[in-house]
């Protein structure tokens, strides 16, 4: 059995590559008024809601996440100020990578140009892309693509940039709902799924699952 070498490997950012703490902000700025299984549940309803905020038109990340913490505030009956909004918004340059990300992605990219697709805005994603200790041929944003995963609009930007098709590409990413559904539907079969934790398996959607990026290179022969 051949092993498939892409044309590019592509990648989601955020969780899958940088370690995603928007529970840690919220955390910082809430921890102190509810108790753990009160805490969680926000959690989850913050999460839920910036999911939702990015299924329309394309808005800027800081809108988002200002909505989505609004109306998670609102949810669970904690007063909602907008300067935490913008506390979290700007962490978000802040973060660095997953320990097992920096060598994983250095191997494979010596072999295989590397890219990622980014529910970001232009100005924070480079300040994350930098730590990840490794050389990307393209970044494409939400922002540009002027929508967010998974929107396939966000996926067809990226083909079009590329001059590639979902047969050329091995799809990366820890999510199914941002992710690997939409990759699925738009005819991308070769896929890996970065089990980190954020959701369950799902093995309808057809991938190969890794725990970490350490396992990426293995996947493509390397």
């Amino acid at each position: 059995m051949t092993t498939f070498r892409p044309k590019f490997i592509t990648f989601d950012c955020y969780g899958t590559l940088t370690n995603f703490q928007m529970a840690e902000a919220a955390r910082d700025l809430y921890g102190n008024r509810m108790d753990e299984p009160k805490m969680l549940e926000f959690i989850k309803n913050f999460a839920a809601y910036r999911l939702d905020e990015i299924l329309g038109d394309w808005k800027p990340y800081a809108d988002v996440v200002h909505h989505a913490l609004e109306r998670a505030c609102k949810r669970n009956g904690v007063a909602f100020k907008g300067e935490d909004a913008r506390f979290v918004y700007e962490r978000v340059p802040t973060w660095g990578p997953h320990a097992d990300v920096p060598a994983g992605l250095a191997k494979v990219a010596k072999e295989i140009p590397l890219v990622i697709l980014s529910n970001a805005m232009n100005a924070q994603i480079m300040s994350n892309v930098e730590k990840l200790g490794a050389p990307f041929h393209a970044v494409y944003t939400a922002e540009q693509a002027n929508a967010y995963k998974p929107r396939f609009q966000a996926f067809e930007y990226m083909f079009d940039m590329l001059g590639c098709g979902p047969e050329d590409i091995l799809h990366c990413s820890s999510s199914f709902r941002y992710d690997l559904m939409s990759a699925h539907d738009l005819g991308i079969k070769n896929k890996v799924w970065v089990n980190r934790g954020h959701e369950p398996a799902n093995p309808y959607y057809g991938y190969v699952e890794i725990s970490d990026i350490s396992g990426l290179p293995g996947v493509v022969g390397l």
